[in-house]
């Protein structure tokens, strides 16, 4: 499939994909890729099953082709200027056949998502003695090698090795889930990304990034330059969430206070973020399930509610022609506006971005978020 400058490549396989022969490329309606900070990423890929000839007499072809089979592994990379970009790396878990009494009109879809979800099949009981979060994070992102996992794990701020003799951490989930659940101890994430190369992808434990490389700015009203064909913003402050408690420290043995007072993310987006700056809207939460954590655990989990909260106060959704555009957007990045007023102007987060491609068109539907209102800089890049 190619759009101008634009190409897209499939790749598909068991274990190690390889581009998609041709009765398959030939085929293809459409091309859905969903991208978000939250939860798995996943894929549509609508194939014209078309019903044809002696071949045909049973069944419809592609039906039971042996590529589009269950837990098969896909990669889909568009190139962009020259520059080959992957957008998933993921694994078929659902099949669609929509006959028709139409000629032509017949279709068969694959779904599925990111390669994260071969790590959340299975729920274990298992044991971990004597290893902390970032040895067994480690430990865990290995057995997953074959999915071209490269791990990168952040050292928490504290790390707090258990004795045996007091406690041994204890898995009763599935490995995603797992991993989750220790990041979430100090206010952070884990979550895997498809590339940079085709058939590698990056398993990220650590604090949320706002970092990478940034796509071309967003361009509104500003004539020949503009990009966006639609964008809609929508400011809630109550959305920002302060949070209080007390934490009984298993080291200190003391009751110590737990307050959030703004966000910590980095870099700052907003000149005015909801927090401190429109307090009388902001909401007041008590911190809860700390049982167990000492003070660090405790704040971290506090401010990551915080920081999550804050992330909602100004949203913008929009559309942009993929073509017209020459970039593209990936969720967990930075992207910059311009032409939309200083209020509104600036640097956002990337929250989601669905890539649409078909024959001659090319959409990216995304959501950005950041902190407050205003700018922080007067140019964007």
């Amino acid at each position: 499939m190619n759009l101008s400058s634009i190409h897209m490549t499939l790749l598909i396989g068991p274990t190690l994909p390889v581009p998609a022969p041709v009765d398959l490329s030939q085929n293809i309606d459409q091309v859905e890729v969903s991208q978000s900070d939250e939860g798995r990423s996943g894929f549509q890929v609508t194939f014209r099953a078309g019903r044809s000839g002696p071949a045909s007499i049973l069944d419809y072809p592609l039906a039971n082709h042996p590529l589009l089979a269950l837990h098969n592994r896909v990669i889909i990379m568009v190139i962009i200027n020259g520059l080959p970009r992957v957008l998933m790396d993921g694994i078929i878990k659902h099949q669609q056949l929509n006959p028709s009494n139409e000629p032509g009109a017949s279709t068969l879809t694959i779904t599925g998502e990111d390669v994260s979800v071969m790590m959340d099949q299975t729920e274990s009981t298992q044991e971990h003695p004597a290893q902390n979060e970032l040895i067994i994070a480690n430990k865990i992102i290995a057995k997953y090698a074959r999915y071209g996992l490269v791990p990168m794990v952040i050292p928490p701020f504290t790390i707090d090795f258990p004795n045996p003799v007091e406690r041994t951490p204890v898995q009763r989930q599935t490995d995603l889930q797992y991993l989750r659940s220790l990041a979430a101890r100090f206010g952070y994430v884990f979550y895997v990304r498809s590339g940079p190369a085709p058939g590698s992808n990056l398993a990220y434990w650590g604090p949320p990034l706002r970092a990478g490389l940034k796509p071309r700015p967003l361009s509104m009203n500003l004539g020949p330059e503009t990009n966006v064909e639609n964008m809609d913003f929508k400011y809630n402050a109550k959305e920002a969430t302060q949070v209080h408690g007390q934490v009984q420290d298993r080291t200190l043995n003391q009751k110590l206070p737990v307050i959030t007072f703004s966000s910590t993310r980095v870099p700052p987006m907003a000149a005015f973020p909801a927090l401190p700056f429109d307090l009388a809207n902001v909401r007041d939460t008590e911190l809860k399930d700390i049982e167990g954590l000492n003070y660090a655990q405790a704040f971290a989990r506090a401010q990551s509610v915080t920081n999550k909260s804050m992330d909602n106060v100004l949203t913008a959704t929009g559309e942009v022609d993929g073509a017209l555009y020459g970039d593209i957007m990936e969720a967990r990045g930075l992207v910059g506006l311009r032409g939309a007023g200083f209020q509104y102007d600036g640097y956002y987060y990337i929250k989601s971005v669905t890539h649409q491609l078909r024959d001659g068109d090319y959409k990216q539907q995304f959501t950005l978020t950041r902190e407050g209102l205003g700018s922080t800089t007067p140019v964007v890049f």
